[in-house]
């Protein structure tokens, strides 16, 4: 019996070890055909454990156990996450400067097996190859889909879900209740979407639309293992894939029904649409029904489309306006500085709108510092085509190229105090006045910077700070139960972990609501 066991043991162990060799052999040949031998030198990185690599190393949130590397090992950082995929970290403004100059090299997003299934393979816009279908996107996106004639046509949409949010904080003062504001821009921010992509939408399908578009953000910020260690492909080890199919086809029935229901109404009123404010989704249809168009666009395509809208614009533009609100809260002198700002402008007898927000630079600085220190989105992806050589170090051909947005933003060498809530460094005279949000300054570029920069920061640079405005210039806002939890959530974006759960009293009597 003893020596039973003892043969059981010993054959165990065998097989350890020759499943630990195979793996070792394995990795060794992965590397050299990978690289094929020249990849250079590499820049500096941690000590990898055999097969996982890295991946110990990034505990959620990734973006913070990005920032802590950085912080260790500098701000150009090879990282092996899994068996073969290989990647660098980019936490400077400086560094992603000089990689930005072989922008050429790094033109591809890579497509997770999340993204995979949500995108159409591809069909959409944010994770297109780039060629001829990512280029006549862009320029759909730039020029009628969020234009700036677009985007002022679809702007009573936006301010009737504001007007909504509003009502509901004016009903908690009345009764002296509190309010989860959390909750309330989430719902404004994706009825607004919704409105925007289509005009007549039932409330029915707003509502399958956002809870759909929250578990697509759960989905592709979650971890999963299929990505990084090709063993595991195809097990769905996670439930991930599975989840990901439900939403899928939760978000296609959807889709599918708008699409049906905007050709009807096409048809049906076919003379009078053409003096009618157009939604997204008509020019998405009038886009694949152009004979002339350079690329024909697919069901797939359009359906892909509004997908990327709703991941985009939907979370991004509440968890800003919730952060800003936080961050107000808990600065009482930067709250009263832009409440002077808009008794000044705007005065007390209407509610503050988009177009003011340009005569309002205190309340762009509040909005740029937020992006400072809170990007909504904390990286931004790309992957090499060819072997970038930049500061003496080389990224092989299909590394994944994570700009860091979360650390540069906060790089000491450009900001002082970069952990601190100052929106005075944007105003005359602070180290920020001249710096843009759009991606011609390295050191703020919370909508990434390129040719794979966000299509729809125009929109946010003009809808976010009206939306905190209306709610500064209305109501004064008290935490209940001191002192505010600024704790981040794990995920795509960056929510906060807890409700912002606050008790309005209005300011404005009675409240100039549209």
């Amino acid at each position: 019996m003893d020596q039973l066991g003892v043969g059981v043991v010993s054959d165990s162990v065998a097989q350890w070890l020759v499943a630990s060799l195979l793996a070792a052999v394995a990795f060794f040949l992965l590397t050299l055909v990978r690289h094929g031998g020249k990849q250079g030198r590499l820049p500096p990185s941690p000590m990898a454990l055999p097969f996982i690599g890295h991946l110990h190393l990034i505990r959620p949130p990734p973006h913070r156990a990005f920032d802590r590397i950085i912080n260790r090992y500098g701000p150009l950082v090879y990282l092996r996450l899994g068996p073969s995929t290989h990647c660098v970290v980019i936490g400077s403004a400086d560094v992603a400067r000089d990689v930005l100059k072989f922008e050429g090299s790094i033109p591809e997003r890579p497509l997770t097996a999340v993204t995979r299934h949500l995108a159409y393979d591809s069909a959409g816009f944010a994770f297109a190859p780039y060629g001829p279908h990512w280029r006549f996107m862009k320029r759909l996106c730039m020029s009628e889909l969020l234009g700036p004639r677009t985007i002022e046509q679809l702007r009573p949409v936006r301010a009737a879900e504001l007007a909504g949010v509003m009502r509901a904080a004016a009903e908690a003062a009345a009764k002296g209740e509190t309010v989860d504001m959390s909750r309330q821009l989430i719902r404004m921010s994706n009825n607004a979407i919704m409105r925007m992509v289509a005009s007549a939408l039932p409330g029915d399908m707003a509502d399958t639309a956002r809870d759909c578009a929250k578990k697509v953000a759960e989905l592709v910020g979650a971890f999963n293992l299929e990505d990084y260690v090709a063993l595991c492909r195809g097990w769905d080890l996670q439930g991930l894939d599975r989840k990901t199919r439900d939403v899928r086809d939760r978000f296609d029935a959807l889709l599918e029904s708008m699409i049906r229901t905007k050709e009807k109404e096409r048809r049906e009123e076919a003379d009078e649409t053409k003096t009618k404010a157009k939604d997204l989704l008509d020019i998405l249809m009038d886009a694949a029904a152009d004979p002339a168009a350079e690329v024909k666009l697919t069901r797939d395509n359009i359906k892909a489309f509004i997908i990327d809208i709703f991941t985009a614009g939907s979370d991004t533009t509440a968890t800003t306006v919730e952060w800003m609100l936080a961050d107000l809260l808990n600065h009482p002198d930067c709250l009263q500085k832009l409440r002077a700002e808009l008794d000044a402008v705007v005065g007390r007898s209407r509610v503050v709108g988009e177009p003011d927000v340009a005569q309002m630079p205190y309340l762009q600085a509040v909005l740029k510092e937020t992006l400072r220190l809170r990007p909504p989105a904390v990286f931004a992806q790309r992957e090499a085509i060819e072997p970038i050589h930049v500061r003496g170090y080389t990224i092989p051909v299909k590394t994944s190229v994570f700009f860091n947005i979360f650390s540069i933003g906060r790089d000491a060498a450009y900001w002082e105090e970069p952990l601190e809530f100052r929106p005075e460094r944007f105003m005359p005279g602070g180290a920020g006045e001249a710096v843009d949000p759009k991606g011609q300054h390295m050191q703020l570029m919370p909508f990434g910077s390129g040719r794979r920069a966000c299509p729809g920061m125009g929109l946010a640079m003009q809808a976010v700070p009206a939306f905190l405005a209306a709610l500064v210039q209305c109501f004064d806002w008290e935490v209940p139960n001191p002192p505010l939890d600024m704790e981040e959530e794990a995920g795509l974006v960056t929510a906060r972990k807890q409700p912002l759960v606050l008790l309005p009293t209005q300011r404005l009597h009675p409240l100039p609501l549209p």
